[in-house]
């Protein structure tokens, strides 16, 4: 049977074909959906972790204990996960073990482009890169079977494009019941120095036999065309290539990329005119290809910074063009995001604006659309803003510093970040964002929301509480769209010396209301609208912005999108005129 699939959804299907039994994974665009397809297949234990490196540690505890599992993450996520990979790659496994790193060329959504290849690398593992969904569902039972076969953790590198790109996939007859594998106690689960230095013999051994598979593998194959140019490639710019290549061209397509089959590509590279390795990001196959002594072309053409597309191969490896649709691009508005209509955070962000010498350390998730002052990482706004208070502090300067999370982001990595600040006598001011939900990548429960990935009920974690085990002595829970709350909430913060929290609590204004929602909050959306006799056409409401609201130059009024206000009541309480009201309940 074949089904049109997305490369993430290709993925969870793979796992349930190549007999996983435990998943686990924190949402990151642009490797969110792998998890929420692997939950509909009720043979796969799925669950959301508080973050990548407890994903990853407790996907490695299921393969120790002889099930197959994997974990996976956005590329920045491998990040927080590298501590367990990199001693895994030691201790190796028991059941197989693979994990997802869905890189963003082009940062379609996400902080960096950092190419996560290196990792393979540097953790010394094996690597394997599919270029569409067929090979995205087929590759996660070759890394599974490297995984047992090598005794190493094995990395499946995605990216933005075949993640979320459709293809067809020709499905498998069924899930293949892999047995578990008895567990046995072993000194390599105990990776003390004095056997470490054992298994990194073993790691280097294993490297040795799988760069010899890596040569006959059918991962690693040659498609014969025109032997003046020869390409070798993988992933999504192997599609790129053959597009703008065809058949004039013959090409070397890499799956199992770390490894490298060094000695088919010195075969391959001696029956070409011209070699060029097409990658996109960093020139990794290319170092390594130069450094084995055969001559290629690469990033000396071909960019390393974005996302590659065939008009940019064209272009830089024929001198092709393509013709574009001109444009007047000074008549083009730069819009930078905003938050939604209704957005809790919208209130609270338009109170906080107004302080004055005041720096503001956000966060990684939708609060950072505030644009404010300072962003680093997840987990990093209170930390980050720890730090700096510091420095403030000791030039005398009188600043104070307003550290910004959402409830996700302090699972993830805040709480610790927040014991830093009461740990070391900060005079920061703590904010957690609370929209009941995990927003920008797509409203996936987690820890606070009261609900597991498959639905199921699980026990709330109160960020009230937690903040007061650790420490803080001074904690409020308000309402982000009373403003008048808000301005005297932070007054009320800034007022301390030592470490206050500020928990905003509303949903997420485009969430599902859950019946606890419905009990707490009540059904609260309505619509409004503005009173074109009042409106003198101040702009004071659009100030707030609210994509909703719109100021017609010609007759100098506001007017209200009732497709997009869900009536926050925001815009309704700085219009000085009184011009704002219900218009009707929804």
């Amino acid at each position: 049977m074949k089904q049109l699939m997305t490369g993430n959804e290709a993925v969870a299907r793979g796992a349930w074909e190549a007999g996983v039994r435990f998943a686990s994974a924190y949402p990151g665009t642009p490797s969110t959906e792998i998890l929420e397809n692997i939950a509909t297949y009720s043979d796969i234990i799925s669950e959301w972790a508080p973050n990548e490196k407890v994903a990853l540690e407790a996907a490695i505890g299921a393969a120790f204990a002889g099930g197959r599992s994997m974990a996976a993450m956005k590329h920045v996520g491998l990040n927080v996960a590298t501590d367990p990979l990199f001693t895994c790659s030691y201790t190796g496994v028991n059941g197989g073990l693979m994990v997802v790193s869905a890189d963003d060329p082009g940062m379609h959504s996400s902080q960096n482009e950092q190419d996560n290849r290196y990792y393979a690398r540097s953790a010394k593992i094996a690597m394997l890169e599919p270029s569409n969904s067929q090979e995205a569902k087929d590759f996660v039972k070759y890394a599974l079977e490297i995984s047992e076969r090598y005794d190493m953790p094995v990395l499946l590198r995605m990216t933005t494009r075949v993640c979320h790109s459709k293809s067809v996939v020709t499905l498998g007859p069924g899930r293949e019941e892999v047995p578990i594998v008895p567990y046995e106690k072993k000194d390599k689960f105990n990776p003390i120095p004095a056997i470490c230095k054992q298994l990194h013999t073993k790691v280097e051994k294993n490297l040795k036999l799988l760069e010899t598979y890596s040569n006959v593998c059918p991962l690693n194959y040659i498609e014969w065309g025109a032997k003046k140019t020869g390409i070798i490639a993988s992933g999504a710019a192997y599609q790129y290539a053959k597009e703008v290549f065809g058949e004039n061209a013959s090409y070397l397509k890499l799956g199992l990329t770390y490894p490298m089959p060094m000695d088919k590509i010195r075969e391959f590279a001696s029956r070409v005119e011209e070699l060029i390795v097409v990658e996109e990001l960093e020139p990794i196959m290319e170092n390594a290809i130069r450094a084995a002594g055969i001559i290629c072309t690469g990033k000396d053409k071909i960019p390393c910074e974005g996302e590659l597309n065939p008009d940019i191969l064209r272009e830089v490896l024929l001198g092709q063009k393509q013709e574009m649709i001109s444009y007047d691009a000074s008549a083009v508005a730069k819009r930078p995001p905003v938050f939604c209509a209704g957005c809790p955070h919208r209130g609270f962000y338009y109170e906080l604006g107004k302080l004055k010498n005041t720096t503001i350390v956000s966060d990684i998730g939708c609060y950072a659309l505030g644009q404010k002052d300072i962003a680093i990482c997840m987990g990093g706004g209170f930390s980050v803003a720890h730090g700096a208070s510091k420095i403030f502090n000791q030039a005398g300067e009188g600043r104070r510093c307003i550290g910004i999370m959402g409830d996700s982001t302090f699972f993830h990595s805040g709480m610790t970040s927040m014991l830093e600040a009461v740990y070391n006598k900060s005079n920061v001011l703590l904010t957690v964002l609370d929209n009941r939900i995990t927003g920008m990548t797509g409203h996936q429960e987690n820890p606070g929301s009261g609900f597991t990935l498959s639905g199921e009920e699980a026990n709330i974690s109160d960020i009230a509480k937690i903040a007061e085990a650790l420490g803080v002595k001074h904690i409020r829970t308000i309402n982000p769209l009373n403003l008048a709350e808000v301005k005297e909430a932070l007054a009320w913060g800034m007022g301390f010396d030592d470490p206050a929290l500020i928990i905003t609590r509303w949903p997420c204004a485009l969430k599902k209301l859950s019946l606890a929602d419905q009990a707490e909050f009540g059904n609260y959306k309505a619509v409004n609208k503005v009173d074109p006799d009042k409106c003198v056409g101040c702009k004071a409401c659009v100030k707030t912005g609210c994509p909703a609201l719109q100021y017609h130059a010609d007759v100098k009024k506001v007017t209200i999108d009732r497709n997009q206000c869900l009536a926050c009541d925001v815009c309704k309480q700085v219009c000085p005129k009184e011009a704002i009201d219900r218009e009707v309940s929804r």
